[in-house]
Formats: C-alpha cells, structure tokens, sequence
C-alpha cells in the first residue's frame, strides 16, 4: 500500500474560521489554472494530457507518458517541471545506466577519512526520466523504493525525499528497437499513463509558430512554489468521496480481476490511486466531492497499463484500454440518491 511522504511537512496558514481563500479551493483553482497556463504555453493542442498530469502531481501520483518519438512527452515533462519553482532533476534513461546512478553512491572522502553519501539525481521534487525503458530492468527498480516509499536506502542507510515528490517518466512503444517491457512492479507505481498523440493541423501549425524561432521552454518561468503544491495536496486529501463512489471504484477495479480477456487484473494498488486521482480531478473542477463520472473519466489512463491481456486477447488485438472501456459502459453506475 501507498505511505505518507516520511519528511516532516512545514508548518501551514491557518483562517480564522477555517479555511483561508490560499488553501481552498478556490485558491486549489487559482494556482492549478496558472500551471495548466503554463503548461500549455509550450503544449499545443493538448489540453487533457496537460490536465492528467496536473491531476497525477496534486494526487501525489507518478506519471508515464508513452508515444511514439517526437510528439512532445519530454516537453511535457519538463514544461510541467519548470512550471513549478522547485528541485528538478533529469535522467537520460541508457542501456549503460546503473543503478546508483540513479540512487546516489557512497564514496570514500580521502580528508574525513570516511565514506560519505552522494545524492543521485532521484532526490528532487520532479524527477524526469526520459525513456525509461531503455535501460536495464535492474536499473528501472531502482525506482521502485523511492516511488512507493518516498525514501532511498543505500548501504543500509535510508533516506528520506523532500514532498512534494514524483517521477515523470517518458517511454517508446516496446516494439520499438532498444526498448525493455516495464516489469509489472514498475508499471503498478505509476499512477497514469497517458499517449500524446499527433497534433491536429492547426496545433501543429501553432508549434511551428512557436517552436520555430526558439524554444518555449526558454521562456516559461515558475508560476508557484513547492510549498505551494504541498498545500493544493492537502486541499485534495480532504475531498469527499461517497461510499457509493468508493464502491465502484472497487467494483470496476475487481471487475478486471475477473475478465476472460486479462491474465492480471489491477491491484489493490490501483484502487487507492484511481481514488486519489479521482479526488484531485474533482478539486481541478472546482468541487470539493467525487462524482461517479471522474472515476469514469479516469478509468483508462489509470487502469489500462496494469494489465496484462492473454494470449488469446493479444491475437485478436484487443487491447486493456478496451477492456476497460467497456468495463465502464457495462458496469452500473450509482445513482445520486444513494
């Protein structure tokens, strides 16, 4: 199961008579819309990637974006990172790459007489991995502690990661050349994935616009601070969700568990991240409760890449995301009144 980022968190503002316009929601709507703004100045075209990833970092989520090279998932990432003013660090995913290359290392300081730690580039509040399925499977569970635990244990040390903390990572289609499958434990730490996809005519004009002269990138500035998401975090953990709701989303994450097409269903894993997802994207809507229709919303990019289809499913190419799909239009929905 999920943790609690083990750093202490900073002192927050209280209001008289409880929450202040800075830690509601309407200043929840006010700093998100900024990001979002941000984001899509470099983004064309993109406006639900760009609120999926918004909705994974205030769910205090990872995100995985999987496309075909050129479409724009490191931008992505990176326009989200730099929209924040916060540490961020980047990791070119290499077949050479190790993992302390990742974790940081232990060397031998010559003047103290002892071994001390040196970070690795995983201690930031956005860490962004491009390709990530390019190195090694042992390289790629070097983020599985850090992911699940917010913590990194190197020589039987642990040490903590400052929130708020995630992981952007970027990956080409394993059929690619030079690519290696995300092992299943990988893929369950990941709270969505979405695909970019090709932009439409007039956003692919717009980005020659844009891009032609210079990158955008190189004139986007932070429009908030990482206390500032730890706040909108909290804003979110205290969203509402109805039992009914609660129910279905266990309904349709058991409901995969148990579908002919699939040989590994979700995890209990992915119930507590659709929840939470689904409450971020609530609070992104202006509202302080969990409607049946964000969980539906948020089925596919949640769900689909925790599963493994069979043999069978893979012949008639019928893909996760389908299944789920049709999950969502098969199963019934709670009514209002309940």
């Amino acid at each position: 199961m999920e943790t609690d980022p083990p750093a202490p968190r900073p002192a927050r503002r209280r209001a008289s008579g409880g929450e202040g316009p800075d830690r509601g929601l309407d200043g929840l709507a006010r700093v998100a819309n900024k990001i979002r703004d941000a984001v899509e100045s470099v983004i064309e075209g993109k406006p639900s990637a760009v609120r999926l990833a918004l909705t994974v970092l205030l769910a205090e989520g990872h995100l995985l974006i999987e496309d075909v090279p050129g479409v724009g998932k490191t931008m992505l990432a990176k326009a989200l990172a730099r929209s924040v003013d916060c540490s961020v660090r980047r990791v070119q995913f290499t077949p050479d790459l190790l993992p302390s290359d990742i974790t940081g290392v232990s060397a031998y300081n010559q003047e103290l007489r002892e071994f001390e730690f040196k970070p690795g580039p995983v201690f930031a509040n956005i860490v962004v991995g491009d390709e990530i399925n390019r190195a090694s499977p042992k390289t790629q569970s070097a983020l599985l502690e850090c992911m699940e635990e917010r913590q990194v244990t190197v020589d039987g040390t642990t040490y903590a990661l400052e929130p708020p903390f995630m992981v952007i990572s970027t990956q080409n289609p394993v059929e690619m050349e030079g690519t290696y499958p995300l092992p299943e434990a990988q893929r369950d730490r990941f709270t969505a994935r979405i695909s970019m996809g090709y932009p439409d005519s007039a956003a692919e004009m717009e980005m020659l616009d844009t891009h032609g002269q210079a990158s955008p990138l190189d004139r986007l500035t932070p429009v908030a601070h990482a206390a500032d998401v730890r706040e909108l975090i909290e804003v979110v953990r205290r969203q509402h969700v109805a039992q009914p709701v609660r129910q279905y989303a266990i309904d349709l994450v058991a409901a995969t568990r148990k579908h002919p097409d699939l040989r590994l269903g979700a995890s209990p894993r992915a119930t507590l991240h659709l929840v939470r997802a689904a409450r971020a994207y609530a609070a992104l809507d202006d509202r302080d409760y969990v409607v049946p229709d964000d969980v539906q919303d948020l089925a596919v990019p949640v769900l689909a890449h925790r599963l493994l289809p069979t043999a069978e499913a893979q012949v008639e190419r019928r893909r996760p995301e389908q299944v789920v799909a049709d999950l969502v239009k098969r199963l019934p929905v709670p009514s209002p009144g309940k």
